[in-house]
């Protein structure tokens, strides 16, 4: 893994080297924009509408527009000065209980790795956490970046969360059209509160996929070998009047299959009972066609 920040944890005078790590990585499929004509794909150019030229990076600073059309600059030296990254340094400022904070903070998550010799305060952080239950809360800057972090114990490793600060996020108040004062049906609220039961299960993260990334994968396979697309008209969706109904309808739907072996074989026998069995295929059909294996592209995540 390629190292994003290199530092040391403080808290009170103990100084803990550390390497950063990013723990997640983006696999969205990127796509560019390509000149239909020719297949070529687009480039950017920094042109000034003004001078109209073409403006190389040693000519560029950053600006901040004060006003319509009116920027003050900053030479990249001055910008340095007034960053925290200087010090490369995870100042932890409390423990808390991660109860304690909305989900609703949190940015990213990375690894940290002891660096140096900085082992054994690593280890002595990282077991004084877990014994305690709690996590800290730091600041940190990274890309001249600042932003407040939490840092937990996660699978025998210390890990920070990137967190936003309270100013930035949006208060709810600012949300358009929340419901107010209307009354819940009691009737209507037993059934949801039994829809949700049926629904609850434990977490576990391998039964979640991409389902977009794995169609969008299956398209490029069927484009690159140059076969014809065609694609089914998606269902329209209709507004739910009857609340009740639906939460019956999803109730049932949501029913765990039966699986002792005394209730299939009655379930059997009433299906025989109340259907005659159907022939396994119509006059004149064929056997149905298999359907076509695909396999998807090693994808290569930089």
């Amino acid at each position: 893994m390629h190292t994003v920040w290199k530092g040391a944890i403080s808290f009170g005078l103990v100084h803990v080297p550390v390497k950063m790590f990013s723990a997640t990585e983006d696999k969205d499929i990127s796509m560019r924009y390509v000149h239909k004509e020719c297949g070529s794909p687009l480039s950017y150019v920094r042109k000034c509408p003004v001078c109209d030229e073409e403006v190389g990076w040693e000519e560029i600073a950053k600006g901040y527009e004060y006003e319509k059309g009116k920027f003050v600059l900053f030479e990249k030296e001055e910008l340095e000065q007034i960053t925290e990254q200087a010090n490369k340094a995870i100042a932890i400022l409390d423990f808390v209980d991660l109860s304690e904070i909305d989900p609703i903070y949190f940015q990213k998550t990375y690894y940290l790795a002891p660096d140096q010799a900085g082992g054994n305060a690593y280890q002595l952080l990282k077991e004084a956490m877990q014994q305690s239950g709690k996590i800290g809360i730091a600041k940190i800057s990274i890309r001249s970046k600042s932003s407040l972090a939490a840092i937990r114990v996660l699978d025998e490793c210390l890990a920070i969360e990137t967190m936003f600060y309270p100013d930035e996020i949006r208060p709810v108040s600012q949300v358009p059209n929340l419901p107010e004062n209307i009354q819940v049906n009691d009737k209507e609220l037993g059934m949801a509160q039994m829809l949700i039961e049926q629904l609850s299960t434990p977490f576990e993260p391998k039964k979640y996929g991409d389902d977009y990334r794995e169609r969008l994968l299956d398209l490029i396979e069927h484009k690159v070998a140059g076969e014809e697309i065609k694609i089914a008209p998606a269902k329209q969706e209709t507004n739910v009047i009857d609340l009740m109904a639906a939460l019956q309808a999803s109730i049932e739907a949501a029913k765990p299959v039966a699986t002792d072996p005394g209730t299939a074989k009655k379930t059997a026998r009433g299906k025989a009972k109340a259907k005659p069995a159907e022939p396994a295929a119509a006059a004149g059909e064929g056997p149905k066609p298999k359907r076509r294996k695909t396999t998807k592209k090693n994808e290569t995540v930089s």
